[in-house]
């Protein structure tokens, strides 16, 4: 496990800490580190639920580590380490347990990049957040242009990409970006607050409101709904359904099993 990436976890919450100071960015070290601890927590039967943050005030994550840039483009075959880099974002993305990620300040280009792989985002107020590779001749590698579009539309995804200049957490929250906006250092107690909300829930019908939407979105309508149905009958074959409908006929709080 890299020194650089941290986990915690209590009562089905995960938190997982990028510490690589002063701005958390995300080197080859982070990288290994995210793809270790995520394919851990998705074995980890006890965990439900994820939150993604940086270490320190300063910033989420800053962007990709820009010294690990001039051996890139001497590098033969450049698509290889960007595709690399593609499936680590892509296993958090299709991570099969909902993540929220806590953006406690800049959040530049990778760092843009990996909270747009988080079902849910929070901002601190003090957070700044954008795309800036094009000042660098570049454009978002890691996901940007296919994601953001996706979440906030083409032609505000286009503006912020075209011209590299970040945004105010009060703005991003405007335009869907992030879904919550908090006072500086209150981020983490409103994912805590979020997360012990999506814990007392069923693992397996959680995982299916994922999928469907996920993949739903890539279908046509009629090809969704049926995707929704085969997933709505699988989940009629857990034991957390039969808790579930057993609990209300009681009157209880169902103590469900994540099976």
């Amino acid at each position: 496990m890299s020194s650089k990436v941290e986990v915690q976890k209590e009562k089905g919450i995960a938190v997982i800490t990028i510490k690589n100071p002063p701005l958390n960015v995300m080197d080859k070290d982070v990288i290994n580190g995210l793809r270790e601890t995520f394919q851990q927590l998705n074995d980890d039967s006890e965990t439900v639920v994820v939150i993604l943050t940086g270490a320190g005030e300063k910033a989420f994550m800053a962007g990709a580590d820009i010294k690990e840039f001039p051996q890139l483009m001497d590098h033969p075959n450049m698509k290889e380490p960007v595709m690399e880099t593609h499936a680590v974002l892509n296993q958090i993305d299709f991570f099969e347990k909902p993540t929220i990620a806590v953006l406690n300040g800049l959040t530049f280009g990778g760092g843009c990049e990996l909270a747009l792989t988080c079902d849910i985002r929070i901002a601190e107020a003090h957070a700044q957040i954008g795309l800036p590779e094009i000042k660098l001749g570049l454009f978002p590698g890691g996901g940007g242009t296919q994601r953001l579009p996706r979440l906030v539309g083409e032609a505000k995804a286009k503006e912020l990409m075209f011209t590299g200049e970040p945004i105010d957490a009060r703005t991003a929250g405007t335009i869907g970006l992030v879904n919550h906006v908090t006072d500086r250092g209150a981020g983490m107690e409103k994912a805590m607050e979020i997360a012990k909300q999506i814990r007392r829930h069923s693992l397996p019908a959680l995982h299916c409101i994922k999928k469907a939407v996920d993949e739903g979105l890539d279908m046509s309508f009629p090809q969704a709904i049926e995707h929704e149905a085969e997933l709505f009958a699988k989940v009629f074959q857990t034991e957390d359904i039969r808790e579930g409908v057993t609990a209300f006929f009681e009157k209880r709080k169902p103590e469900f099993k994540h099976r």
